[in-house]
């Protein structure tokens, strides 16, 4: 794409990127992935690599897996979160997701998933945690919710210095909303009360971090994230703090923040 067609500015910490549209904001989302997967291969054995899932992250992972070349066989994936209850084979699972749109398409060396239907799940979220440590990962592929949330940390459940690693969480209404307005349930009361989250301690031990926030449903909410005080009630805030985070927005996302662009491409 024509540079012309990509405004580039930054908001604190923050490097943002308004592209024309989702597809072509995902497609450079994914090639950035690409290029510090490739960057990685050349330090690591192994390279950890968190990912995120629902509406945000259908065009970037559409164009990841699709880049050939990319050194799948040295990653070890994880996802951030898991709705608690849910049947892994519904059509809003985490994980179902993921199969579909990640680990049936490339061969990655390891994939861990998030067990929302585990018997016993402190034992669970201990022994995950563990394979977090061990991957030490140093990518993470996310969005932001409508009320700010980053992976399943909602207002009332965000910290910012959060003693855990994962945990169960209530979902607020928005989040819930959220769910059933981009059409994985059929309502927002059929949306399950609990997940299981990374936290935000757990996602900012990662050194890069590639925020997808395509769609105008997203637009207030990157307003929120650049200008308001960094506090919990809007967790997303908190990105400016981070030292290597890069938004990728598409013209909808970014209605609400181009007056806060100074210097045009």
């Amino acid at each position: 794409m024509p540079d012309k067609d990509v405004t580039r500015f930054n908001s604190g910490k923050i490097k943002l990127e308004v592209h024309p549209n989702r597809e072509t904001a995902g497609a450079a989302a994914a090639q950035a992935a690409a290029d510090e997967l490739g960057r990685l291969s050349q330090l690591r054995k192994n390279i950890g690599v968190i990912f995120a899932t629902g509406a945000s992250q259908l065009a970037m992972l559409d164009a990841l897996t699709a880049i050939p070349g990319l050194p799948w066989d040295h990653v070890q994936g994880f996802h951030m979160d898991e709705y608690v209850g849910l049947d892994e084979n519904h059509p809003a699972s985490f994980r179902r997701y993921l199969r579909e749109r990640l680990t049936r398409r490339v061969a990655m060396r390891d994939f861990f998933e998030i067990d929302g239907n585990a018997e016993d799940i402190g034992s669970f979220s201990r022994e995950y945690v563990q394979k977090l440590h061990l991957a030490e990962p140093q990518l993470c592929l996310l969005g932001i919710g409508e009320n700010g949330y980053l992976a399943f940390n909602d207002p009332s459940e965000a910290h910012f210095d959060d003693p855990k690693e994962i945990k169960v969480v209530t979902l607020d209404r928005v989040c819930r909303q959220q769910q059933a307005a981009e059409g994985w349930f059929k309502s927002w009361e059929d949306v399950p009360k609990c997940a299981l989250t990374l936290t935000i301690p757990t996602l900012f031990r990662v050194s890069k971090l590639i925020v997808s926030v395509p769609g105008s449903r997203k637009a207030v909410i990157v307003r929120r994230t650049l200008e308001e005080p960094i506090a919990t009630d809007c967790p997303s805030t908190i990105l400016r703090t981070h030292p290597d985070t890069t938004i990728y927005l598409d013209v909808d996302s970014a209605a609400e923040v181009m007056d806060l662009v100074s210097v045009p491409n």
